[in-house]
């Protein structure tokens, strides 16, 4: 059964050229061109992934993002954009988006995005199942020091609170988490997370390690989880508590 996409952009010239090369390559595609009409098919429909221009009519594809995001919906988003804007990139991948384009672009290289995303998801699946399957099935948690993780529902607690994580965020601390104690590079956990060389733009793991500490750690300026291993990267570790 073809895989379901959604494309929502108000350029009809734009949307057009993404649904033939999408439907080309073998996929089923829907197409919305304002947010609200986007959002409604979103929330009501099926898609294995979302193609969301950034600036549209009635509802902008941020607002679209973090909607469906406070619903739960956790369909893979790429992002659109005609702005090459740092604050843009960052923010819409803070609401939840798998992914960011910048117009121009070749309709082969959103294709190849498009799988790309779909097979981290495949692959974020398939780990959580076998991590599920490993474990008692009564026990399906990661503790480490107050820290709760919680795969099979997307979930992290820290003294027993829920923490509100985005998709990304929850990937990357179950990633470091999966790899206690190892110094990862941040290109290691950009290619593992992201699933692809994020045009080696290695900032955007800094900001979500920054966001992750700032949820996580009980002090952001002496973080004791999250260590920065000045000149690699990263090492999530057991907290050392005094006495």
């Amino acid at each position: 059964m073809a895989q379901r996409i959604l494309v929502v952009d108000d350029e009809e010239s734009i949307a057009t050229l993404l649904q033939f090369n999408l439907e080309q390559s073998g996929f089923e595609v829907a197409v919305a061109s304002d947010g609200e009409e986007g959002l409604n098919l979103a929330k009501n429909e099926p898609f294995d992934l979302i193609v969301l221009d950034l600036m549209l009519p009635k509802m902008d594809g941020l607002d679209v993002c973090k909607q469906l995001r406070q619903l739960k919906k956790m369909t893979p988003i790429l992002m659109l954009t005609a702005k090459d804007d740092e604050f843009d990139k960052v923010l819409g991948l803070e609401l939840g988006a798998d992914d960011y384009m910048t117009k121009p672009f070749s309709p082969r290289e959103v294709v190849a995005r498009v799988r790309a995303i779909l097979r981290r998801s495949q692959q974020v699946s398939e780990v959580t199942t076998a991590t599920l399957e490993e474990q008692p099935t009564h026990e399906s948690v990661i503790s480490i020091g107050d820290v709760d993780i919680y795969p099979d529902n997307y979930e992290v607690q820290v003294s027993k609170k829920t923490l509100d994580l985005t998709p990304k965020e929850f990937e990357l601390f179950l990633y470091l988490a999966n790899h206690k104690g190892r110094v990862l590079t941040r290109d290691q956990l950009l290619n593992a997370v992201w699933n692809y060389e994020f045009v080696g733009d290695t900032r955007i793991v800094d900001v979500h390690i920054s966001h992750l500490r700032e949820k996580i750690e009980p002090n952001t300026k002496k973080p004791i989880y999250i260590k920065t291993i000045r000149g690699l990267g990263y090492k999530l570790e057991e907290p050392h508590i005094n006495a």
